[in-house]
């Protein structure tokens, strides 16, 4: 009996886990800012990659993404946490599978953005820009195309389940929706509109991490 409860206490998940998901929101709005900011010339592109500020910023940014990987894996164990056993099987595999991918999806957006970076360095690069057009295209088709719409997909389950179960408040569930169809269906026409998935985490995390130090331990 004390080994069981020990091992209950000693698997439990932190209060201040929601943090992660705050930092995860905060590079991936860093990531997809630079991202967009990339000229659609490859002449300029190369010009605002020599401002060693640009280029500092932008390499730092795609060395954290793996770290926003992690942060919003935990992010997603936390909110498993804080949904409990009762959540259902078929918004639970749409949340789980949606995750994942968006998870993928910003790795490969992330070795993309490094392929760009590191094809404007090389002169074969400056002199045929078409290498420039192709990985800027590539980069922008996996922002808004592809990462956004895992991105609707995770947003539309989380926020059903949690207005199911009744454990998000209404305005959070409004905006859980909201952000999901606009990221479903404006994502492509609208741009700088990536920026409202990571606007949503930092939502969603701010309330659990409010919710969980409200709560005094059994």
């Amino acid at each position: 009996m004390r080994t069981t409860e020990a091992a209950e206490r000693a698997l439990k998940t932190p209060r201040m886990a929601a943090v992660a998901g705050i930092l995860c929101a905060l590079i991936l709005a860093a990531v997809i800012v630079l991202v967009r900011h990339l000229p659609a010339d490859a002449v300029e592109g190369a010009g605002w990659l020599a401002i060693p500020s640009h280029r500092g910023a932008l390499n730092v940014a795609l060395e954290l993404v793996p770290f926003a990987g992690v942060f919003f894996l935990w992010f997603m164990g936390t909110m498993r946490d804080y949904v409990g056993a009762a959540e259902d099987r078929f918004f639970a595999a749409l949340f789980l599978g949606s995750g994942l991918l968006f998870v993928a999806m910003l790795f490969v957006l992330a070795s993309a953005a490094s392929g760009l970076v590191a094809a404007a360095d090389s002169a074969h690069a400056a002199a045929d820009p078409q290498f420039w057009h192709f990985g800027r295209h590539l980069v922008l088709a996996l922002v808004s195309g592809y990462v956004t719409r895992m991105a609707a997909v995770f947003t539309l389950s989380t926020t059903t389940i949690g207005q199911r179960l009744g454990i998000f408040p209404r305005w959070l569930c409004w905006l859980g929706f909201l952000s999901g169809l606009f990221l479903m269906l404006a994502a492509r026409s609208v741009p700088w509109s990536e920026l409202v998935f990571p606007a949503w985490i930092l939502a969603v995390s701010s309330h659990i991490l409010v919710v969980r130090l409200r709560r005094r331990p059994a």
